[in-house]
């Protein structure tokens, strides 16, 4: 048996703990492991427990940087799986963490599609097939991904991402207007008719002088 003979509190990054055993430091746990075996100085450890320290530190551990990844932005299921594989967290304590997470709703694939699409809809608009194709990469399911996608109209995203950028072209000509605001619209994902459809309108706009605030562009683009 070896007895905990102090517990001082990490100066990095987290919230750790260092475990001394017989007046030797041992290894660092997790607070919430300390706070949950409810260790303190002078607890007496057998081998066994001390592994199963280890082995629930570990696992506690996946679970918060899958956490504090969450903390940044909601991700997906497959998102959250990888990072985790690639800070080498064993596929026992992913899967445990991820089931976990799952539970109290932190994980969930179509709430992550809807954020995902709502964020490219207010910040950067893109059309329909891109955001697909993102969402395809970020391991969300297909019949997920058509039920939050079915709502997008690449019209008025279209417009709404050419807007600012038409703006600030220094083009006078036509043909060297369309050039650039087309190829723009193209890394995008939009289609040949949508984008002919979005520089011929703002062209137009251009040459009536039409001052179009960027905050009206929602509402604008609904009604066209």
């Amino acid at each position: 048996m070896s007895k905990i003979s102090g517990l001082i509190k990490g100066s990095g990054r987290g919230k750790t703990i260092r475990l001394f055993l017989d007046g030797k430091f041992a290894f660092s746990l997790q607070e919430e492991v300390v706070l949950n075996e409810r260790l303190e100085v002078g607890t007496e450890l057998s081998q066994l427990r001390i592994e199963s320290l280890r082995e629930n530190n570990r696992y506690q551990k996946c679970l918060d940087t899958a956490l504090r990844l969450l903390s940044y932005r909601p991700r997906s299921e497959r998102e959250i799986t990888m990072r985790l594989q690639q800070r080498g967290f064993c596929e026992k304590d992913i899967q445990a963490a991820l089931s976990n997470l799952k539970k109290i709703g932190l994980i969930n694939d179509k709430d992550f599609a809807r954020f995902w699409r709502d964020d490219r809809q207010s910040f950067n608009p893109r059309s329909r097939k891109m955001t697909e194709r993102e969402l395809r990469q970020k391991g969300v399911s297909l019949d997920i991904i058509e039920d939050e996608v079915s709502s997008i109209d690449d019209t008025s995203n279209a417009y709404r991402a050419a807007l600012k950028y038409a703006r600030n072209l220094n083009t006078a000509d036509y043909p060297g207007f369309r050039r650039r605001l087309g190829e723009y619209l193209r890394r995008r994902g939009f289609g040949y008719d949508v984008i002919n459809a979005t520089v011929t309108r703002l062209w137009n706009e251009r040459e009536r002088g039409e001052a179009v605030d960027f905050s009206e562009a929602q509402s604008r683009s609904e009604g066209y």
